[in-house]
């Protein structure tokens, strides 16, 4: 029973930051322009958030810091795709590439290192994280389904000619969408190294992969991703746990929690074949 305690636990601290980012994730899919930044997008919120903390010793600032981080690299990759006419995909993979490069080189100019930045975070409370989680994935089901923005936005996808008829520019919306991404992908990322009390590079180690495949399984839905991030949590911390019972190489006991998300995704993608 404490065995199961405990892994429940560990669910919910590994969840936060891959709900935070399928959150975020989810505005875009929704216009139809898929953000698959968001593992740079966590990275770059874990950096500034521990840089700020360090300077300032407060919790608030470093999680603004992370979210204006997440952000600017949203607008930067906006300005790409709908400014510049980038392509959407390969100017999200830039982002991921320069988040993984610049807070290597931005760590190295403050701390004199290339590796692990430890400090001690004083202050750091995760149930503050789970229940704003829960707040928002209210709050974006409101948005979402509820208001005149969540229409549009979902229309972005589903019809542009009609907003553009009514006089409505879909641009705007998808626009808005992936700055929102930067504003969840940034809280998530702050998550990552307050909670750690450090900052190590490559961090966000596939999280933000993982939060587009939950986005999917979730069925694009805000309790949809509270579910599929928690599976997700559920078989991650369970390999963790597996690693001081099961006699098994320890590569394959950690590829457990991503081939079970493969496999959902498989699954997911096929039985609407089969039924149709």
């Amino acid at each position: 029973m404490t065995a199961i305690f405990s892994i429940l636990k560990s669910a919910v601290t590994i969840m936060i930051p891959v709900l935070f980012a399928a959150a975020g994730g989810l505005f875009p899919a929704l216009a139809g322009n898929l953000n698959i930044a968001l593992e740079g997008l966590l990275l770059a919120g874990a950096f500034s958030s521990l840089a700020v903390f360090h300077c300032t010793g407060s919790i608030f600032a470093s999680v603004t810091a992370a979210v204006c981080a997440a952000a600017v690299l949203c607008a930067l990759h906006s300005f790409s795709v709908f400014r510049l006419r980038a392509n959407n995909f390969i100017a999200g993979l830039a982002v991921n590439l320069f988040a993984a490069g610049l807070t290597v080189i931005i760590g190295e100019k403050l701390f004199k290192t290339k590796g692990v930045i430890a400090i001690k975070v004083s202050g750091f409370n995760a149930n503050w994280y789970l229940f704003f989680a829960m707040f928002f994935l209210l709050l974006i089901w409101l948005v979402i389904y509820k208001t005149p923005f969540g229409y549009r936005l979902r229309a972005c996808e589903k019809n542009l000619s009609a907003l553009v008829s009514l006089g409505i520019n879909p641009c705007l919306y998808q626009k808005a969408a992936l700055i929102i991404s930067g504003f969840f992908c940034g809280i998530g990322g702050s998550f990552l190294s307050l909670s750690l009390g450090a900052f190590v590079p490559g961090m966000s180690a596939g999280k933000g992969w993982i939060a587009l495949v939950i986005i999917f399984l979730g069925g694009r839905k805000p309790l949809g991703l509270l579910a599929a991030a928690f599976a997700f949590g559920i078989a991650e911390a369970f390999s963790i746990y597996a690693q001081g019972i099961w006699k098994l190489p320890a590569d394959f006991i950690l590829a457990f929690p991503y081939v079970c998300t493969l496999a959902a995704l498989v699954i997911v993608s096929v039985i609407p074949r089969k039924s149709s």
